[in-house]
C-alpha cells in the first residue's frame, strides 16, 4: 500500500525532539530497534559509501555509558564552571533511556566523496530513525557532546570512524508537541530566469 503525501506529511511535521526526563519506564522491544536501524540502513549515499555505523548501549551498558559521560564531565570541568546538574544528568540520562545509540561514521578509506558528505549521509540515516521512532511513538533526541566526540576509546572506534553523538530513545509519557518554524518564504529564492 503506498504512502500519501498527506502521510508523509504528517510523519515528518510530528517529528520532536523528545528528552529522556520524560520517557516511561516501557522498554523498547528489540525488534522495533532493529526496524529502526534498518530503516536508517536506507538513507542517501553518495557513491553507496554507507558510512553509518551504530552501536546500540541497552541494559547494564546504559549505566556503563552513564558512568563515563558523568566522569568525562567531571575530569575535563573546571571547578568553578563545574554544575552538579550537569554531572546528573549526564549520568542518569543514559538510565532513563530504553536504548542509546552511538550514531559513528565510517570514513570511506579511498575517500571517493568530501567527508561532509559523509556526515549528510549519517545525518540522514539519523533522520530515517528519528521518523522511524516517531511512527512508533517512541521519543527520541539527538546529543552530541564533547565527551562522546572523544569517546574513540570507550566505544572502541576502528581506523576511519568517529562518533558524532548519541541518540536517546524511550516511550515518553508527553502529549503531541506542537512545532514551529518560520514560513518557508522566509528561506527561498525562486529563480526562473
Amino acid at each position: 500500500m503506498p504512502i500519501t503525501a498527506e502521510q508523509a506529511k504528517e510523519l515528518i511535521r510530528q517529528r520532536r525532539s523528545v528528552f529522556p526526563n520524560t520517557y516511561t519506564d516501557e522498554p523498547i522491544p528489540d525488534e522495533a530497534i532493529v526496524e529502526i536501524l534498518e530503516n536508517a540502513n536506507w538513507a542517501p549515499t553518495h557513491k553507496r559509501t554507507e558510512p553509518w555505523r551504530f552501536k546500540v548501549f541497552r541494559g547494564k551498558a546504559l549505566h556503563r555509558l552513564g558512568e563515563y559521560l558523568a566522569r568525562w564531565y567531571q575530569e575535563h570541568t573546571p571547578a568553578e564552571q563545574f554544575l552538579e546538574r550537569k554531572y546528573n544528568k549526564s549520568l542518569n540520562n543514559p538510565q532513563r533511556s530504553s536504548c542509546v545509540i552511538a550514531i559513528c561514521m565510517q570514513r570511506d578509506p579511498q575517500e571517493r566523496v568530501p567527508e561532509w558528505e559523509e556526515v549528510a549521509a549519517v545525518a540522514c540515516a539519523v533522520q530515517n530513525m528519528w521518523l522511524s521512532c516517531t511512527a512508533h511513538g517512541i521519543g527520541c533526541y539527538w546529543s552530541s557532546p564533547r565527551s562522546i566526540l572523544e569517546a574513540n576509546e570507550f566505544l572502541d572506534l576502528k581506523e576511519g570512524e568517529r562518533c558524532l553523538g548519541l541518540f536517546y530513545m524511550g516511550y515518553h509519557s508527553l502529549p503531541a508537541i506542537p512545532g514551529k518554524r518560520e514560513p518557508i518564504e522566509n528561506k527561498v529564492t525562486w529563480i526562473t530566469e
